[in-house]
């Protein structure tokens, strides 16, 4: 598929060519649910904990005699049933990470990516970088692309774009490397230098 190119001023760049097995898919939610799931399941803390039986601080001693007492039957005062006690099968630190097959990764990659392409939703532009270091005059340049919520790929990222951007809530920045599903859908534009769709096809052809 053939998508028309601008430069960072709004300007026409002539045309690009882009693989239609990363960007012409017929997208499928069930992929892309799946490895969001994934990337969430790897950021939970699960660092959450309570004291065990061992680590209460209570003695260990019996608390009386097991016959005698008309009482029920008991022993330290360490069990879940005191105040003072261990909770019984607890939160305790954990990962919630689990593997994905590298196939479904690039799948669920290439699918967003079709995603953006058939919402109209992908700009190609001619390079990243910005010579003068001014958020205002970098909010002007989005404002004549269009551009709102917008996630920035680029394959090195410019010093100068990522000091002018740290000020606009809505505009992500993400070398190649970090391109991931969840950052892509979770902006409303995602906008690829020349540079990022080659490293792209590299990474997923």
């Amino acid at each position: 598929m053939k998508i028309l190119s601008k430069t960072l001023d709004g300007a026409d760049a002539g045309e690009i060519e882009l693989n239609d097995e990363i960007y012409a898919l017929e997208v499928r939610s069930d992929i892309l649910h799946t490895v969001i799931n994934w990337q969430l399941a790897k950021r939970r803390g699960g660092n959450r904990r309570i004291l065990t039986r061992a680590e209460v601080n209570r003695t260990g001693k019996k608390l009386y005699k097991q016959k005698g007492t008309g009482n029920a039957r008991h022993g330290p005062a360490s069990v879940s049933q005191f105040r003072g006690g261990a909770k019984t099968m607890g939160p305790v630190v954990r990962s919630h990470a689990y593997d994905l097959p590298k196939k479904v990764r690039a799948l669920g990659l290439k699918h967003a990516l079709s995603t953006k392409a058939a919402g109209g939703k992908l700009i190609i532009v001619s390079d990243a970088v910005v010579t003068e270091m001014k958020t205002k005059l970098l909010a002007e340049k989005f404002g004549k692309l269009g551009l709102g919520a917008a996630l920035i790929v680029d394959s090195a990222l410019d010093a100068g774009l990522v000091r002018a951007s740290r000020n606009l809530p809505k505009v992500d920045l993400l070398p190649v490397a970090g391109l991931n599903v969840y950052d892509i859908l979770r902006r409303d534009t995602l906008v690829l230098t020349k540079a990022a769709v080659a490293a792209i096809e590299e990474r997923l052809a």
